[in-house]
Formats: C-alpha cells, structure tokens, sequence
C-alpha cells in the first residue's frame, strides 16, 4: 500500500528538536513510500511579531545528510508550511524562490496583525464565546490566504480545534460553512488543493462534513499528513484518512513534485 506523509517537521521547526536523518529513518522503518518535511514558515512569530525573511540553509544542511542516507530508499520532496503569507506578499514571493521546491502548505496559525497577531496555539480558550472570536478571525484569514497565490494546498482548516478543550461543547463550525465552501472553491478554481490534516492520527472523523463539501464543489487534490514533530508518531492516521476519503468518493492522494500533485491511486 502507498503511504505517504505529507506534512511534517523537523528541528529546523522552532515546535521540533527531531533531525530530518532521524524522521527519514523512521519513515523508513514504517514503511512510508513519500516523507515530506514541511518545516514552518510564519510571517508571524508565536506572538505576532513580523518575520519577513526565511533562512533555508539549515534545511539544506538537514536535507543533504538526509538525501544521502535516505534518498535512494524514501521519496524525499522539499516541502515548507508557510503562514500567513497574504499578509506580505513581496515577501512571500522571495521566501518561496528557493530552487528545488516541491510543495507549501498554506497555513493561518495567527490572528490578524490588528488583534494581535498571536498564535492561536497562544492564546486562551476559556468560554465559548472565546472560541468563536478567535474562528471569526481564523476563516476571514483563510479566506485571504485562499484567494492569493502563496500556496499549493490549504493547511489544516480546522486547526484551531485542537486547541478547544474546555468545558463546553466542541465548536460547532456550520456558522463557517459559507466561508469554507468559498476556501474550498477558490482552491480548486486556482488548481490547488487542501489537506487532510490527522493531528497524529487525533483528527480524522471531522474532516468527513469538509470533504464531502470539497467533493460536491468538484474538488480533487488532496494531500494527507500527520503533522509530526518527532519520528514516532509519523504516519499515524494515513491509513485512516485514505479510507475516509474514499468513502467521500476520492480515489487518489496527491503527492507534490516540483510544485505540481502527482495523484496516486488510494487502492
């Protein structure tokens, strides 16, 4: 069975301690087909501030000692999450120059610049009127970051989620569904596509309502990873999530090279 991990992180990761060598070796020994590392880009720190430049040579460093150990057993892509990039998009255009690129994941981790910018991994989640103020200002980012060029799928959709655990009810997102189909339809009219996002294997079930929206708008490409920062837990979930996309009428996963999907068959 393919298998392929399409979003990962290393220590060129701020969130990550893990050497590529080492996520490459485990993926090795799991049987993965295709390890992409997607080490976080954000043009916005954790808590708000502007960074508008990238520095790719410890990620060449990394993947050097990687590729020549893994290379010819691992498809190994050069793969970035890139936050916020609508926000500075002269930026963006140089930080994604970088010869050899093969995939972004276009991702909103912080709240706009006017309600401070923080990561909403920073921020606090204690009612649920908390939670909705931060998703209001989640999906109008998306919306942005849809709509510009800055990507080749849309990140983790429902990321801000994971961070939800009070004591309420999960928040329910089909106040936001208008404004998911629009991010749905601008990615798919652009000829990108989203991702399913397993959270190491935590977040499978809810990705059913968005992929059954993303498949009714005529969406196709989609890309699976688990989001690990460290070598054990990569992987998990993509077998999982291919079973669910193919019960939502998806027969292939897409893999990027050069920055275009090369679609795999799921069975």
């Amino acid at each position: 069975m393919f298998l392929a991990d399409c979003h990962t992180h290393s220590k060129c990761s701020p969130d990550s301690n893990a050497p590529m060598l080492q996520m490459a070796q485990k993926a090795y020994e799991y049987g993965l087909n295709t390890l992409c590392l997607t080490d976080h880009c954000d043009l916005l720190s954790l808590e708000g501030e502007r960074v508008l430049d990238y520095d790719w040579t410890p990620v060449r460093q990394e993947r050097k000692g990687m590729l020549d150990a893994f290379g010819a057993r691992l498809d190994l892509p050069l793969g970035i999450e890139f936050g916020m990039a609508h926000l500075y998009p002269e930026a963006a255009d140089k930080i994604l120059r970088e010869p050899g690129l093969d995939f972004v994941i276009g991702s909103c981790h912080n709240m706009d610049e006017k309600d401070g910018g923080r990561d909403f991994f920073m921020l606090s989640y204690d009612t649920l009127a908390d939670c909705y103020q931060a998703l209001d200002n989640y999906f109008a980012s998306m919306l942005k970051m849809a709509a510009g060029p800055h990507y080749d799928v849309v990140g983790h959709v429902i990321y801000p989620l994971r961070y939800m655990n009070g004591p309420y009810d999960t928040p329910s997102l089909d106040r936001y569904r208008d404004q998911i189909r629009e991010i749905l339809r601008l990615a798919i009219q652009s000829g990108r596509g989203i991702e399913i996002n397993t959270w190491k294997g935590q977040t499978l079930a809810q990705w059913i309502p968005l992929l059954k929206d993303y498949k009714e708008l005529g969406g196709e490409i989609i890309t699976v990873g688990s989001d690990a920062h460290a070598p054990e837990p990569l992987g998990r979930g993509i077998k999982e999530a291919y079973s669910i996309m193919a019960d939502c009428g998806f027969r292939y996963v897409a893999v990027y090279h050069e920055r275009k999907p090369d679609m795999i068959r799921l069975r």
